[in-house]
């Protein structure tokens, strides 16, 4: 019977966490490698490897990569996966061996790539979304693809639902991957369509803000769901004031305010959107703290006032 596969996985945090104890339950694990992570995370999964006999190491910056090819070559393991680890791999510890690594990308490649994939596949109001598998090269996101494992987005998903979701599906992937490796001398893969292909920056202000006369009340939606946990909710100007909104419904009401307006407030704050239509405030971030609609009624007497962008 063929040994078992040694595997090497290089995480970047709490994401790759199922996928680390199913491996190492199934005894592929050889060693893991951390990008950078807040402390907590670092210690555990230190303590983790020291338990159970891995290779450990904390690559907390891109000038800490210069000692991974050694580390590697030290642990000879016979595939590296890699988890939403925060730095490229240079040639240099890529030469280790052909088709040796392994990225599980959250979303379906070659259309959304980019270091915030989730939000995005949430912003633009996809159906489906995808964990990508496939080899890597010097290039974020952009080697050879072995699969595209398809994933549904559920009606009201949120970025921390959709997470927690694709972080244990992305265990399942993990471990199929491994048994295929672990069984088969060649691998299927196709290269990306480049024609499909768009890189996503990480987010910045432009992208989590309401565009009270822009956006649509989907639209406004689907930014609240893609923003919370990870950004504290959307960002939108309300009755004069940066506000986060962090939970908030569709209400299908026509309403002949501008867009912006606060319609009412009762149990929700209402407001009126491009499209005829209202959102249906629930929860949100202030000044003064986060709170539900009817502690905002308290603290801010109902003045129908349009929100300039």
């Amino acid at each position: 019977m063929e040994a078992q596969k040694r595997i090497m996985v290089l995480c970047g945090g709490k994401f790759a966490f199922n996928t680390l104890q199913l491996l190492a339950y199934e005894r592929f694990i050889c060693a893991i490698g951390i990008g950078k992570s807040n402390n907590t995370i670092i210690d555990a999964l230190e303590r983790e490897s020291e338990d159970n006999n891995f290779g450990f190491k904390s690559f907390p910056s891109k000038k800490s990569m210069e000692e991974m090819r050694n580390w590697i070559d030290a642990i000879k393991p016979d595939y590296i996966f890699c988890i939403s680890f925060p730095f490229l791999l240079p040639e240099s510890v890529l030469s280790y061996g052909n088709d040796k690594f392994i990225n599980f990308h959250p979303a379906p490649l070659p259309q959304y790539r980019g270091v915030m994939p989730i939000f995005e596949v949430l912003k633009n109001q996809e159906k489906e979304t995808a964990i990508c598998a496939h080899y890597m090269n010097e290039k974020f996101d952009q080697g050879n693809i072995i699969f595209n494992d398809p994933v549904r987005i559920q009606e009201n998903d949120t970025y921390g639902k959709l997470t927690v979701r694709l972080s244990a599906r992305m265990a399942q992937v993990a471990l199929n991957m491994a048994n295929m490796l672990q069984f088969a001398s060649n691998i299927p893969n196709h290269p990306q369509d480049e024609s499909l292909a768009y890189y996503y920056e990480k987010p910045e202000l432009t992208d989590t803000y309401i565009n009270w006369k822009r956006m649509y009340a989907t639209e406004i939606i689907a930014l609240i769901n893609a923003c919370n946990p990870w950004n504290s909710g959307a960002d939108a100007t309300l009755m004069d004031e940066q506000v986060k909104i962090i939970v908030a419904t569709l209400l299908d009401e026509p309403h002949q305010e501008k867009p912006g307006t606060i319609i009412s407030i009762n149990n929700t704050i209402n407001v009126a959107c491009e499209d005829n239509k209202q959102i249906a405030i629930e929860i949100l971030s202030t000044d003064e703290g986060i709170m539900t609609a009817n502690q905002y009624a308290l603290l801010k007497p109902l003045v129908a006032n349009p929100i300039s962008n």
